[in-house]
């Protein structure tokens, strides 16, 4: 069998690469941009005690950015716990056990992610909307003590969306699990909660990571769901950028923007150096 590469095929891979990444290059490159339009590259900025980091000052300047992303970060990093715990726990129980309503769990996993994220938001909106609505009723609250949407009603929305991504990337680990490891274990005097921290969840630890890490990029990146689900005090950084398209977009925005990937990237290295170890 030849051992030789063709060119073509390293031509396509050079496409299909320039294609993804060419976009982020551009997006980089224009957060030095000089110019307030962000249409023309019309040379690097060099402005005040920032110099070349203009626009990167601004944005560390600015309240407003800097509340979405603290209100990005809080639902991602909640949402990606409570997801995982969750997820993880369904991938256990469908992998391990019989019950008369099994196929309709698996089946229904795959139904937030098959259906128009437009469609869950509605959804969800209406779901919160008549449950907020009765319990006012029923409490008698009014004024700031009404129940509303907030950024809990925004963690919550993601938890449901990450969940069924999360159970189904662990249930794939799961899949070649070894189960005799756990009954030696047992065999040894381990009972069952020993037993899962010490033997079951170190070996599907990649998987868990997996999802929780498709769990944490899914809330990051999320903008239908949240825009239906937010309220006061819980924009979140899609929802901000959103609004600044109304106005003249500034090279603040790809300064914004190169900050998160940098933030996604580092997360992304440390997930994989740990899942890489416990693999």
């Amino acid at each position: 069998m030849s051992s030789r590469r063709s060119p073509w095929l390293a031509l396509v891979a050079g496409l299909v690469y320039f294609f993804m990444y060419a976009p982020i290059v551009v997006l980089v490159v224009f957060a030095f941009n000089s110019s307030r339009t962000n249409v023309t590259f019309e040379g690097v900025v060099n402005q005040g005690a920032c110099g070349p980091f203009f626009w990167f000052c601004q944005l560390f300047n600015n309240g407003e950015a800097l509340s979405a992303a603290r209100n990005t970060l809080i639902i991602a990093a909640t949402s990606t716990v409570l997801s995982t715990i969750i997820g993880t726990m369904a991938a256990l129980a469908l992998q391990r056990y019989a019950f008369p309503a099994k196929t309709f769990a698996e089946v229904s996993l795959y139904i937030p992610i098959v259906i128009p994220e437009i469609v869950m938001g509605i959804s969800i909106l209406v779901l919160f909307s008549a449950i907020f609505r009765y319990l006012n009723a029923r409490l008698g609250l009014a004024g700031d003590a009404r129940l509303s949407l907030r950024l809990a009603t925004v963690i919550a929305s993601h938890i449901a969306f990450s969940i069924p991504f999360v159970t189904l990337v662990v249930r794939a680990r799961l899949h070649g699990f070894d189960k005799s490891i756990e009954e030696a274990a047992m065999d040894l005097g381990a009972n069952e909660w020993t037993t899962f921290w010490r033997v079951t969840l170190p070996v599907i630890a990649p998987g868990v990571i997996s999802g929780a890490m498709l769990a944490f990029t899914l809330s990051l990146d999320d903008f239908v769901i949240t825009f239906f689900t937010n309220g006061p005090g819980s924009t979140t950084l899609p929802i901000y950028v959103y609004g600044l398209l109304r106005r003249i977009v500034t090279p603040e925005v790809n300064a914004l923007s190169t900050v998160w990937i940098l933030i996604v990237l580092a997360a992304l290295v440390l997930a994989q150096r740990f899942e890489s170890r416990s693999a």
